[in-house]
């Protein structure tokens, strides 16, 4: 990091997933020699994806971690600087705008792309946090080859959860998704294909209230939302949660718009904040779509509403 230390960027993208690499490339074919800072989760929640079948040009599908590699090395090879490192704060008093990385190294920021992402949810529970990485995860990409042959639970409903699900009959013997209501929210397409799986069922009006187990997942107790009942399922040894996501923005709060949820509110339709100089992208202001393609086309929006306002400047 030496090399950029204290030094001034025109452009510099917070986040790396498809919102923050578009716009890499973008603002690199302008000949703006964008800095990206990857964050913690580098290539964003696509890269805990399976197949992404729904990205036009990548007709046979292609697997998340690849398309972001694509992605990257699309922008590095029109000159985006793309960094391992994580904005640990910003000094938005004054322009150009200090940023502090990994809470050591200093640089300057003529503009500012925020493509942050969203993280998952969970629930909030003490055995839950304790087997976090211990047969309770948010990906099943990630780990859905250490449960072969064993009974896992995916908690959710909506396309995520089926999406999930879906491929962890690849390698589990059996698949329950835990929903709390009695329908699900996913799309129909997402829903048949895991309902019309045979290692795949469903605990309608279920919630799970522990996670049973010392060092690893054990088992599971679930707690029947409308009769209060509690049951356990003995078998489970994986858990799997996609029940939503919360914008990564705290480090924007109080500084940028936001809506109740914590997503950037940006004007009209395009990607300027009410702080002059900064745009935001991506799943950190989109709360509506929340596609690797929409995503896409908000960076895109942002390098070419960055581009313009610098010109401005000029």
């Amino acid at each position: 990091m030496e090399d950029i230390k204290n030094k001034t960027f025109k452009v510099v993208i917070v986040g790396s997933g498809p919102a923050g690499l578009t716009a890499a490339l973008y603002t690199a074919r302008a000949d703006l020699a964008p800095l990206v800072f990857e964050g913690p989760e580098p290539g964003g929640q696509l890269t805990t994806t399976t197949d992404v079948e729904n990205f036009p040009g990548y007709p046979e599908g292609v697997m998340g971690p690849k398309m972001m590699e694509d992605f990257r090395e699309q922008a590095k090879r029109f000159g985006a600087d793309c960094r391992w490192g994580t904005v640990s704060n910003i000094d938005f008093n004054q322009r150009p705008y200090k940023i502090t990385v990994d809470e050591e190294t200093e640089l300057f920021a003529e503009s500012l792309i925020v493509s942050t992402g969203a993280s998952a949810k969970w629930l909030n529970i003490e055995s839950e946090q304790r087997l976090r990485g211990r047969g309770v995860t948010a990906c099943a990409t990630c780990d859905g080859a250490f449960f072969r042959n064993q009974h896992v639970i995916v908690i959710g409903g909506g396309d995520t959860a089926m999406e999930e699900a879906t491929f962890l009959t690849k390698f589990a013997s059996k698949v329950t998704i835990v929903h709390r209501r009695d329908e699900f929210r996913a799309s129909k397409i997402m829903q048949q294909r895991a309902l019309d799986h045979p290692k795949v069922e469903v605990a309608w009006n279920s919630e799970v209230v522990e996670v049973l187990g010392e060092e690893v997942v054990q088992g599971v107790k679930l707690k029947d939302t409308q009769t209060g009942e509690t049951r356990v399922l003995e078998d489970v040894t994986g858990v799997f949660l996609a029940i939503g996501h919360k914008p990564n923005t705290d480090l924007f709060k109080g500084v940028l718009d936001m809506d109740e949820n914590g997503y950037i509110l940006t004007e009209g339709k395009s990607t300027y904040t009410n702080k002059e100089g900064i745009f935001a992208c991506g799943d950190a202001q989109d709360h509506v779509y929340r596609q690797a393609v929409t995503a896409a086309g908000t960076g895109c929006m942002a390098a070419i509403d960055a581009e313009r306002w610098l010109a401005e400047q000029d």
